[in-house]
């Protein structure tokens, strides 16, 4: 049998793969708009000191509803970073996205100007985007027919438009994109940005992710599903990732944005480095729409492939930021795949699951998750678990109880789980 001959362009572009040396990217910057804080120290303050983010559901009446509590973001105002007819244009999570770059542009000192504008992009990620502003459009084209609908219900809806109004506001040019993978919408935000800046189309990121759904439709259909807990009267205590008593996951808001570099360029500029990002990997469980893969078989998979992404033995693990959702499912699931993914090493990993004070917040929580372990690596310190007082046998690892923890942190993981069988695993480590 005669030998494959490559016609000259694919041989040429095989070439080009083995010799291709991927970008080392760093983060430079963080925004935090949170249940907890808005900004990212107050946001890293309150997880350090167990700070509960989670009451009464003020947004809308919730008297009707079987959930009526959620990780609401308080005494934020958009035109801290919008004037007030830019502001009233935004659904609230694109008010969100925008506001929380704006601080990671600023806390990472990177200017976007003519000479760089065209290698600097967005990815922001959301799982429902402007549900509000689609319930309420709904409900004046009911009352007060088609013709009294928004010429900005659209784009004000759409869940792209919180990557597209960050690009227009900061002047971002290069790569600019959204993922809409539920729960993981954020981490695969990350992790796509990530992989433009290893490869080279572009020099700087602005990337993480968005939500906004704590509204009247949005909280009646998770409760439908059963997702959602009902621990009403005790909403401080409702969310309880990986104890016996459990019983649904809190919804939150806000976002998380990280800047995400190329090292080099970031050297240049003498910028300050919080971690490295070193590796990334999504998997599918296909098995159901909304319940994880029995043994977490998804969830393991994305953690073995994003350390062999990063060139990280399980072993060099030191913390793992956990999807941690509180739900029944989820938090057996997730560490069943700890452990067969690190293996007998899953027992000695410190693993936390800062929804306990944020909530969920759907596409935002791989923002501002992997906020929060960045800026663990950064402060080499844990944070805890909250409202962890009976573990359930099923979940036997150490979860970092109530009480944050100084570590040695040279490598983490931020995991994202999502409906549809979305899994998402980032890797961050210690920049050295």
């Amino acid at each position: 049998m005669s030998p494959l001959v490559l016609p000259a362009s694919q041989a040429t572009c095989n070439k080009v793969m083995t010799d291709f040396i991927p970008k080392r990217v760093v983060v430079t910057g963080v925004g935090a708009i949170t249940p907890i804080g808005n900004t990212p120290t107050e946001y890293w303050q309150g997880l350090v000191s167990g700070r509960n983010g989670i009451g009464e559901i003020t947004l809308f009446d919730a008297s009707r509803h079987d959930c009526r509590i959620a990780g609401e973001v308080k005494n934020y105002d958009p035109q801290d970073y919008l004037d007030r007819k830019e502001a009233k244009r935004m659904d609230r999570f694109t008010q969100f996205a925008v506001s929380a770059a704006k601080q990671a542009l600023a806390d990472a000192q990177f200017v976007i100007n003519d000479l760089n504008a065209e290698q600097v992009g967005v990815i922001v990620g959301s799982g429902v985007g402007g549900i509000k502003v689609m319930e309420d459009q709904q409900t004046i084209y009911l009352h007060r027919g088609p013709d009294r609908c928004s010429p900005f219900m659209i784009p004000m809806m759409i869940a792209n438009m919180a990557a597209g109004l960050t690009a227009i506001h900061t002047g971002a040019k290069g790569p600019n994109s959204c993922a809409v993978t539920a729960c993981a919408a954020g981490s695969n935000a990350i992790g796509d940005a990530f992989r433009l800046i290893q490869r080279g189309y572009a020099q700087a990121m602005i990337c993480g992710g968005t939500e906004a759904a704590i509204t009247p439709l949005s909280v009646a259909g998770f409760a439908a599903c059963k997702a959602l807990s009902t621990r009403n009267e005790d909403p401080t205590r409702a969310c309880r990732p990986f104890d016996r008593d459990r019983d649904g996951f809190v919804m939150g808001e806000g976002a998380g944005i990280l800047i995400l570099e190329e090292l080099e360029h970031a050297l240049v500029r003498g910028a300050r480095i919080y971690a490295e990002i070193v590796g990334y990997a999504m998997t599918c469980d296909a098995y159901h729409i909304t319940s994880p893969a029995p043994g977490g078989e998804g969830a393991a998979r994305a953690m073995q492939l994003a350390l062999k992404d990063a060139g990280v033995a399980p072993e060099q693990v030191n913390y793992i930021n956990a999807h941690g959702t509180s739900t029944p499912a989820n938090d057996v699931t997730e560490t069943a795949a700890v452990k067969k993914a690190l293996g007998e090493h899953a027992y000695k990993v410190a693993i936390s699951s800062t929804k306990s004070m944020t909530g969920h917040l759907l596409g935002g929580s791989g923002g501002i998750e992997a906020v929060a372990t960045v800026l663990a690596i950064a402060n080499q310190c844990i944070p805890p678990t909250i409202n962890l007082e009976n573990p359930d046998p099923e979940c036997d690892l150490d979860y970092v109880a109530n009480v944050s923890r100084p570590a040695r942190i040279d490598v983490a993981l931020s995991n994202s789980f999502g409906f549809g069988g979305h899994n998402v695993t980032l890797v961050f480590q210690r920049y050295v």
